[in-house]
C-alpha cells in the first residue's frame, strides 16, 4: 500500500495540447524513432474548473495518447508485496476471553471475532491450554483467524509451546510410564498437576492433534527469532531453524513415550537469558538460527522480575498482585520476554514488532 494522498492533481483537468507557444505536433517532429517519453517529458497545463477541453487541442498526439499528471504515486511491485506489520501474543493457556479481547484492542479482529487486520501477520507463541477455562476454544479461534487471515493477505500462525506438547502426550499416553530424572512418571498425571482442564480433554478432537502436532518450534520474522521457552535446549535438536524444527516434528511422528518425555522436559526448562550469563545463552541461540533479538513466552514476567515466589516476601510483607505493562526487555536488549502472567492476574500480552523505545 502507497501511504500518503493520492488526492493530489484534483481539479486539474485533461491536459492542454499548446502551452506558451509550444506545438506538439512539432514537437513529434523532432523526436528521434524508437523514442519513449519519460514522466519528466509531459507537460502538464490544468483546465480551470468546469472548462471542457478545446475541439482539436490534442491534435498531433498518438491516437493512444493518454495525458499524465506527474503527481499521482506510482505502485509497484515491491510495494504491493511489502508485508503488514508484525504482531506476537504471549501465552494464552485458555483464557479465551481475555484474549479476544487484546487481538480486538490491537484491532487484529472485529467484535464478532473475525480477522480484521487485512496483510498484518500474527505470531502465538504458543501454550493455548491448561489452567484457563477454555483452551479448545482458544485452538478453534486461532486456527479460524489462521484461515481468514491468509485470505485477507495475511497470516496468522503458531509455535509449539511446552503445553501443547504435554497435552498431545496425555492424550496419546495416558498412564504408560516414562523414564524421568525424578523416576517413574507419565504424561496424564504431569498434566492434571500443570492445571489441564477435563473439559479440554474430553473436547480434543482429530483435527486438533494434527494441528499441534504439525506446529513449528520456532522461526524467524522480521530479525526476531520467536519461540516458546526460554531455553538453548532448542540447540540440542539442530543447528538450523529448519533441521531444528524437522527433528522435533519426527519425535511426534514416531510417538516413542520417552522420546516424547524428554522433548517436553527439555522445552520445559526457563531463565536461559536471565542473570549474567543470560546475553551469551541469547546470542548463542541467534548466532545459531539467525535473528538479532529473541521473542519468547514460557516465563511469566513476574518470575523474570522476582515479583512472584510465594506469598509472602522474604522481609515478611505480603506480595502485590504483579503488574505488567507490557512486553519485558533484558538480556541486553537481545531478549524480550511476552509472557504476561495472565494465570497470575497479570496481563495477555499481544505486541507489534518490533517495538517502540
Amino acid at each position: 500500500m502507497v501511504e500518503g494522498s493520492m488526492t493530489q492533481g484534483v481539479g486539474q483537468g485533461p491536459v492542454r495540447g499548446t502551452a506558451d507557444g509550444w506545438d506538439p505536433a512539432m514537437a513529434a517532429q523532432a523526436v528521434p524513432a524508437g523514442y519513449q517519453p519519460m514522466l519528466i517529458d509531459a507537460r502538464i497545463v490544468p483546465v480551470p474548473v468546469g472548462e471542457a477541453p478545446a475541439d482539436g487541442e490534442h491534435e498531433g498526439y498518438p491516437p493512444e495518447y493518454t495525458p499524465t499528471v506527474r503527481d499521482l504515486p506510482v505502485i509497484t511491485d515491491d510495494q504491493e508485496a511489502r508485508p503488514g506489520p508484525l504482531y506476537v501474543v504471549g501465552d494464552v493457556h485458555g483464557y479465551l476471553d481475555e484474549l479476544l479481547d487484546a487481538l480486538y484492542d490491537r484491532g487484529l479482529i472485529d467484535a464478532e471475532g473475525h480477522w480484521a487486520a487485512g496483510t498484518a501477520r500474527l505470531w502465538f507463541l504458543g501454550d493455548f491450554t491448561d489452567r484457563g477455562p477454555d483452551g479448545v476454544g482458544v485452538i478453534d479461534l486461532v486456527m479460524q483467524l489462521s484461515a481468514e487471515a491468509a485470505a485477507a493477505g495475511g497470516y496468522a500462525k503458531a509455535l509449539m509451546g511446552n503445553h501443547e506438547l504435554l497435552l498431545l502426550g496425555a492424550h496419546r499416553f495416558g498412564d504408560t510410564p516414562v523414564n524421568s530424572v525424578a523416576g517413574t512418571a507419565t504424561f496424564l498425571a504431569a498434566w492434571r498437576l500443570n492445571g489441564g482442564q477435563t473439559t479440554d480433554m474430553e473436547r480434543l478432537e482429530d483435527h486438533h492433534i494434527a494441528w499441534m502436532s504439525r506446529l513449528d518450534a520456532a522461526t524467524v520474522a522480521d530479525g526476531h527469532l520467536l519461540l516458546h521457552s526460554d531455553t538453548t535446549a532448542y540447540l540440542d535438536y539442530g543447528t538450523t531453524i529448519d533441521a531444528m524444527n524437522d527433528a522435533v516434528t519426527g519425535v511426534l511422528q514416531r510417538g516413542d513415550a520417552d522420546e516424547c518425555w524428554e522433548l517436553f522436559r527439555k522445552l520445559t526448562k526457563r531463565f536461559a537469558f536471565r542473570g549474567d550469563d543470560g546475553p551469551q545463552a541469547a546470542r548463542e541461540l541467534l548466532d545459531t538460527y539467525g535473528g538479532r533479538r529473541v521473542v519468547h513466552g514460557h516465563s511469566p514476567i513476574p518470575y523474570l522480575l522476582g515479583e512472584v515466589g510465594g506469598e509472602y516476601s522474604g522481609d515478611g510483607e505480603e506480595r502485590a498482585t504483579p503488574v505488567v505493562d507490557g512486553p519485558h526487555v533484558y538480556a541486553d536488549a537481545l531478549a524480550v520476554a511476552m509472557d504476561g502472567g495472565v494465570t497470575m492476574d497479570g496481563k495477555l500480552l499481544v505486541a507489534q514488532l518490533p517495538l517502540l523505545p
